[in-house]
């Protein structure tokens, strides 16, 4: 779906469109408690111990992340593979080569391509909202809609801008 990604549905207020109609505020999204979640079947391989911190840590989150119950082997081998050019991305690199032969290594900074390529690959494993929400899913966390629904910790904005200006 062409666009940026479509509101959640506790945050539309118009829902007058149909799909007859061309909308699509009238098909529901699949809300998924994450709480009540459970892996299934897949295995899911264990990351590289040499990978960077950052490959690392992307891998792990998503193993904790909620869209994890729609994630077959072939996601995994995708994550798998994303996360290995990250780390190699991130790591030193061949930079050139002395007279005398020797390999010149250093760490250089991330390619926008290879940036773009990798947001492309997430986005395609549903590992960010907006990608999710383009699909009409959405996770909850228990935690979060009991903050939402006392208050939690929700700022006045209003308050706080009045409050950061009341000197200027």
């Amino acid at each position: 779906m062409p666009g940026p990604p479509p509101k959640k549905d506790a945050e539309r207020r118009r829902r007058n469109k149909t799909p007859d109609n061309g909308g699509l505020s009238a098909i529901p999204a699949t809300v998924v408690n994450v709480d009540e979640l459970l892996v299934g079947e897949v295995e899911i391989p264990a990351p590289d111990p040499d990978w960077h911190p950052i490959a690392t840590m992307v891998y792990e989150a998503q193993m904790r992340s909620g869209q994890v119950i729609w994630m077959e082997p072939s996601d995994w081998s995708m994550l798998w593979l994303l996360c290995e050019s990250i780390s190699r991305d991130f790591g030193e690199q061949v930079v050139g080569i002395t007279e005398d032969g020797q390999v010149v290594k250093a760490e250089i900074p991330l390619k926008g391509a290879s940036l773009s390529a990798y947001l492309k690959g997430f986005n395609e494993l549903l590992v960010a909202e907006g990608g999710r929400r383009k699909l009409r899913l959405e996770l909850e966390r228990k935690k979060r809609l009991d903050e939402a629904a006392t208050g939690g910790t929700v700022t006045d904005i209003v308050k706080r801008r009045a409050d950061a200006f009341k000197g200027a």
